[in-house]
């Protein structure tokens, strides 16, 4: 279990890294209002896992160790987006219409409301 713990935080250093300069490279060649970083970002990351998700079903190219470094541990630090678009596909894949509605509609919507609150506990103090 230790070991998984370290492969995951290794690969979110990583990540985290690649997603700042990522955001900050694009923004800063963009002059705009509109956040394009965090959507290139986002954008990237599910690529990314797609791409690492769909060699590792179909190859024995990337072992579980490297799977779960770079889909949680890289794919995470550098967007969680990455990590939900893929559980929407995979329930998508499954059948599973319900919970995809509700999945992606609630975490939209809750997670509005909860940047929102956090904002309004903000200024109480």
């Amino acid at each position: 279990m230790l070991k998984t713990l370290f492969i995951i935080g290794s690969g979110s250093f990583f990540g985290g890294i690649a997603r700042y300069l990522t955001s900050k490279i694009v923004q800063n060649s963009i002059v705009s209002a509109f956040p394009f970083g965090t959507m290139v970002v986002n954008l990237l990351g599910c690529l990314l896992i797609g791409l690492i998700f769909g060699i590792s079903e179909r190859t024995n190219l990337i072992n579980d160790e490297w799977r779960i470094f770079l889909t949680v541990g890289f794919c995470g630090g550098f967007t969680t987006f990455s990590a939900f678009a893929n559980e929407n596909v995979t329930l998508l894949k499954d059948g599973n219409f319900l919970y995809f509605a509700l999945y992606t509609g609630l975490s939209v919507f809750l997670g509005l409301v909860a940047v929102f609150i956090g904002n309004a506990i903000t200024k109480l103090f």
